[in-house]
């Protein structure tokens, strides 16, 4: 079916939608801060990339990043129509993510990105590791 709009009309109605967060990544992600005794976090806080989770006292950022939309190495997939345009739109979302980590690290904060195929249970014992692992180098004692 052809688009009514012309493209610069729907690029301007895409524009205005906005999302409300990710449940089934941040959602899982704040039940295993809670899950396991990890405190001290917050969300929505005004950084640059807008991170998903920040623990403001260890000036530590945590993204949760979708394996589709920042392509992950292994389950990043490729939609079969229109393939320049998401190649070039993934590789721009990933430049971006290494745009925003830098700034943050400039600033004196320590970045941490998940993958959202690490939010699974099978994984769930080695992904708290890493966040304990993250919170003490940050400047703190694992799990706060």
């Amino acid at each position: 079916m052809a688009d009514i709009w012309t493209q610069a009309k729907r690029s301007e109605v895409m524009a205005r939608i906005r999302g409300r967060g990710n449940r089934s990544t941040e959602g899982r992600m704040a039940k295993l801060f809670r899950v396991h005794g990890f405190t001290g976090w917050r969300r929505q806080r005004p950084l640059p990339g807008r991170p998903d989770f920040v623990f403001p006292a260890r000036r530590l950022a945590v993204f949760v990043d979708g394996c589709f939309w920042h392509g992950c190495p292994r389950h990043g997939t490729m939609p079969k129509g229109n393939r320049s345009f998401w190649r070039a739109k993934i590789a721009r979302n990933r430049e971006r993510d290494r745009e925003v980590g830098a700034e943050l690290r400039r600033l004196g904060w320590k970045v941490l990105r998940v993958w959202e195929h690490e939010l699974t249970r099978r994984n769930e014992r080695r992904l708290v590791a890493r966040l304990a692992r993250a919170l003490v180098s940050a400047g703190g004692r694992g799990k706060p």
